[in-house]
């Protein structure tokens, strides 16, 4: 869980609802990282450090950063033996080289993803692997097209807006082969997952209220949570549970 999606959500509710979001998610990809004993992994934005937790208890030596101090504290709180510390993934350098890199649910919410690629790749070992899932390009579309037509409708500029880097496979590739990197396995694929508790798409929304609705006016903004609504419920609601559009990229990659 990326540190920028919690310094940036007001509403704790919706806050512990991405949190958990997030973290079931992350099953698929601690599959992929195969964590063996002994080994030093760098959780990159570790968030809440719930996977840092669970690569330590696989018997390897982890090292969790996230940019966000609020998440750093939490994941401290919960977890006070590990070794979990403040660091921008953008300018992470560290004298210890990892035998692996892994990184859940947050490199698509860092813009520059050149100086991320950098990072990991100097963070690791000759031969070390870098093993990660996140949002690519499709995620969410359904209700993001539905947020700018609406905002747009109502007299708002969507520009600016998108906090997102939702790349395609073979833009992340060839950037991961630009830094060095050969990769070993890439898969982009398309998913509907349920949103869970009360609120359906509304309590979605006001998760991301600071980035996409900061400057509506509360009359506007009812206006514009109805009709994105009726926009998206057609694709997104089936038998009253709500479902949400979401396209993910998994990677290893290995430092050649």
């Amino acid at each position: 869980m990326n540190s920028e999606l919690s310094n940036n959500n007001s509403n704790p509710e919706s806050n512990h609802y991405q949190l958990n979001f997030v973290t079931s998610l992350g099953a698929d990809a601690m599959f992929l990282l195969q964590p063996q004993k002994g080994e030093r992994i760098l959780d990159l934005c570790c968030g809440n450090g719930n996977l840092t937790a669970q690569i330590a208890a696989a018997g390897a030596i982890p090292t969790g950063i996230d940019l966000s101090e609020d998440m750093i504290k939490r994941a401290k709180g919960n977890y006070p033996d590990l070794n979990i510390h403040v660091a921008d993934a953008t300018q992470y350098r560290t004298d210890t080289h990892f035998d692996a890199v892994f990184s859940n649910a947050a490199i698509h919410w860092i813009k520059d993803a050149p100086a991320v690629a950098s990072s990991i790749w100097l963070a690791l070992r000759d031969g070390g692997r870098f093993v990660a899932e996140f949002a690519a390009s499709g995620n969410i579309a359904v209700i993001t097209n539905a947020i700018k037509q609406e905002l747009q409708a109502h007299g708002y500029e969507w520009e600016g807006r998108n906090p997102w880097y939702f790349p395609t496979i073979g833009e992340y590739t060839s950037l991961l082969e630009q830094t060095g990197f050969r990769v070993m396995f890439a898969q982009h694929f398309d998913k509907l997952s349920p949103l869970k508790g009360d609120g359906g798409i509304r309590r979605w929304l006001d998760g991301f209220n600071d980035h996409f609705f900061h400057d509506v006016s509360s009359t506007d903004k009812a206006s514009i949570y109805n009709a994105i609504e009726d926009r998206v419920k057609p694709q997104l609601e089936q038998d009253g549970q709500w479902l949400i559009d979401t396209s993910r990229m998994r990677i290893i990659a290995i430092k050649i």
